[in-house]
């Protein structure tokens, strides 16, 4: 499929290159922003997951860029750090570190950039290669999400916001009960950017509450007794016994305009300002260190040695 045919099927692909986003996902923070106003008091923040930047894009637009145009604010200007095992291109106003979210020195880092201080917002949209088997992609997400909430609650100060993304299934009801366990209002959100055929949304999770006298070491295992019916000695961190009349319920949001764009239509390209063809953009930024690097330079290898052998036989025939 060529880059044109990419723009007509897909309209929040073509909108991220033409505003200047890194990858159409900065379409899907600004909706949950929209609807639950997350931003608002935000002095600092950590992307977790980051690369290659478009969540970080869109904190550094919201968040540091006005307060440095603004004269009362420069001073204390917010604070964005940036954590990702690949490396991204840089980000005005974001602290790039390159490390393990499941590492609790990467929470020392981040602290020490944040003077001491905790964050107010934490934000993860990352997620693994997606097989295509709903229930393994589905549990090895989630297993990222309880990654991320590990220096969660290493970094957030009580009263903080909590996003990630997540993907739908049958032991979301398990997933929730883990969060409200730290947050008091958690709500899965669907962005009008996420497209309908997919199974991700994303966590929504406000007000930060730790039970009390937690420590950070005992999280696994507070977190298992969330899936036992008794809570205590039947640890079988499953989500089957919350159906029924355990049945939980989940907040479900719809947001971003219901009357926008359509992510799961395709829509006329159009025309230049002169009356020509339409001209696809090149995306904003190319990642810098893409895991298929390696494989690419096989292939490249691996064709340029076929040549050398059909160039072989070809002198060979004279």
């Amino acid at each position: 499929m060529g880059k044109a045919s990419k723009d007509k099927r897909d309209i929040y692909y073509r909108k991220a290159k033409e505003e200047g986003w890194r990858a159409r996902s900065a379409f899907k923070l600004l909706q949950i922003d929209e609807e639950f106003n997350i931003f608002e008091g935000v002095k600092r923040v950590v992307d977790l997951c980051a690369a290659p930047g478009s969540w970080s894009q869109v904190l550094s637009r919201r968040l540091y860029l006005p307060a440095k145009s603004s004269p009362d604010c420069r001073d204390s200007l917010p604070l964005i750090v940036a954590i990702d095992l690949q490396p991204m291109a840089p980000i005005d106003g974001v602290i790039q570190v390159q490390g393990d979210i499941t590492n609790a020195r990467t929470a020392e880092v981040v602290i020490r950039h944040f003077d001491g201080c905790k964050a107010d917002l934490v934000v993860c949209d990352g997620a693994p290669d997606v097989t295509g088997l709903h229930d393994m992609d589905e549990f090895v997400q989630s297993q990222l999400i309880l990654a991320a909430l590990t220096i969660v609650t290493h970094v957030l100060r009580v009263g903080g916001k909590f996003i990630a993304k997540i993907f739908r299934g049958k032991d979301t009801s398990l997933l929730y009960c883990q969060l409200k366990l730290f947050f008091s209002h958690v709500t899965f959100a669907k962005p009008k950017s996420s497209r309908n055929s997919s199974i991700e949304a994303f966590a929504v999770c406000e007000n930060y509450s730790p039970p009390e006298g937690f420590s950070e070491k005992d999280l696994y295992h507070l977190l298992e007794k969330i899936g036992s019916p008794s809570g205590v000695e039947d640890l079988d961190c499953r989500s089957g016994w919350l159906e029924g009349p355990n049945k939980v319920y989940i907040p479900f949001l719809a947001c971003g305009d219901l009357n926008g764009y359509d992510s799961d239509r395709s829509y006329p390209l159009p025309n230049s300002s002169e009356g020509g063809c339409y001209k696809s953009l090149d995306p904003v930024q190319p990642p810098i260190a893409p895991a298929y690097k390696t494989a690419l330079e096989l292939k490249k290898a691996a064709n340029h040695g076929i040549l050398e052998i059909d160039k072989l036989s070809l002198n060979s025939d004279e």
